[in-house]
């Protein structure tokens, strides 16, 4: 008995170390994860995004113009921010002042995020057009395709886009209308619309009234339609493909804080610096609440207007003013605010619990010029007009 119990011991511990062997041999054989395969079998690697600067020598004056200005600014008007210039795809200007974080005494980086506020809206409106581009939506539909109880009837996702909808104020409806303890998200500020019976302006198509309100709808579309969250579907399909690395959506109540990530300050009695807190509008997204950097904002325009996210055909419908029923032109395109007649311009600014930001596409001079601040800096377009000028003086604009 002993025997045969011996013999049984030896076979198992044969077949035990044969499968051991086996198993690391194929796992050092496996090869190597690759990015994506192609139809042809061809490996294709991600290349990283290259941010190319602008030639010191022609860059190097502006350069200091545009140091001493952020100096200027920080010491008599309190800004804490970015900035970031950039002619024909070339960055000539990437620089940084003030504190992240004034508890700490903690100064601002190239990786700190700054709520981009209302500069949100033209993200929204990309991963809309994505969704039209793949047969998931069309711009003619109507919000009630997607939600039948909406009360609005005939609003189209278009009307949406450029803001000829006529939806009430949805900040109103939050304040007046919500009574749970914690901020609504957007699928319940929606059933909120439907059933606080809050009454329209006016009727889809007539007028332009830029509405927040507009693209709190649209991204609860593309969250009923893409079947995940907004923040998913902008992470996967736009943040991630263009490597913008430290962008992301955050939702209050929602998300955690990330590293990096900034807080909105208010000034109190002209030198102490306090955090902003939260409010019942602040878990919405759509409309605001993406936080990016001064660099992944350059990688998202520069990718826009080289085809690498959209067609040809979708960014000249951004790009293009809006018009009502009656054939009135509207200064604004989808998630961009459009200038024909001062600058020549595709721009979006955006205000909100202490951020003010500004992206400014100077079409004439193949300009970029963008802004990002966090304790209530009130003069981002004149800012934005001032480091043009600036440009335009100590540098060749046609070069």
């Amino acid at each position: 008995m002993k025997r045969y119990t011996r013999e049984i011991f030896v076979f198992l511990l044969v077949v035990s170390c044969t499968f051991l062997f086996t198993a690391i041999s194929s796992s050092s054989e496996k090869e190597p994860v690759v990015a994506e395969v192609n139809s042809d079998d061809e490996i294709i690697e991600e290349q990283p995004f290259s941010i190319e600067a602008y030639p010191e020598e022609a860059s190097k004056e502006v350069r200091n113009k545009l140091d001493s200005l952020l100096k200027r600014i920080n010491k008599r008007h309190d800004f804490h921010g970015a900035v970031l210039v950039s002619k024909k795809g070339k960055v000539v200007y990437n620089n940084q002042i003030g504190f992240a974080n004034f508890q700490k005494k903690t100064t601002l980086n190239k990786e700190s995020a700054f709520q981009l506020a209302s500069v949100s809206k033209q993200f929204t409106a990309a991963a809309i057009m994505l969704l039209h581009e793949r047969n998931q939506i069309k711009l003619t539909d109507s919000v009630n395709d997607y939600f039948p109880n909406f009360p609005y009837h005939g609003v189209t996702i278009e009307n949406l886009l450029n803001h000829t909808a006529g939806l009430p104020k949805y900040f109103w409806v939050a304040e007046h209308k919500w009574h749970e303890e914690h901020a609504p998200r957007n699928k319940e500020m929606m059933a909120l619309l439907e059933s606080s019976k809050v009454q329209r302006f006016y009727k889809p198509g007539y007028k332009f009234d830029y509405s927040n309100t507009n693209y709190m709808v649209l991204a609860s579309i593309v969250e009923e339609v893409s079947g995940m969250s907004f923040s998913k579907f902008v992470k996967t399909n736009i943040f991630d493909p263009l490597q913008m690395n430290n962008s992301y959506v955050y939702s209050f109540e929602n998300d955690s804080i990330k590293k990096n990530q900034l807080k909105g300050y208010r000034l109190y009695k002209g030198w102490r610096h306090l955090p902003i807190n939260n409010t019942v509008n602040d878990a919405i997204v759509g409309d605001k609440n993406v936080y990016s950097t001064t660099e992944d904002l350059f990688k998202w325009t520069v990718s826009l207007n080289e085809g690498k996210l959209l067609s040809k055909e979708s960014l000249e419908l951004m790009y293009a003013q809006g018009e009502t029923i009656n054939g009135r032109k509207i200064p604004y395109g989808f998630g961009f605010r459009i200038d024909t007649k001062e600058q020549n311009s595709i721009y979006h600014h955006g205000k909100w619990n202490g951020f003010s930001t500004g992206l400014t596409q100077y079409i004439d001079e193949d300009l970029v010029v963008v802004v990002l601040e966090h304790t209530g800096y009130k003069a981002i377009k004149a800012l934005s007009k001032t480091i043009k000028g600036i440009v335009a003086e100590h540098m060749a604009l046609d070069s």
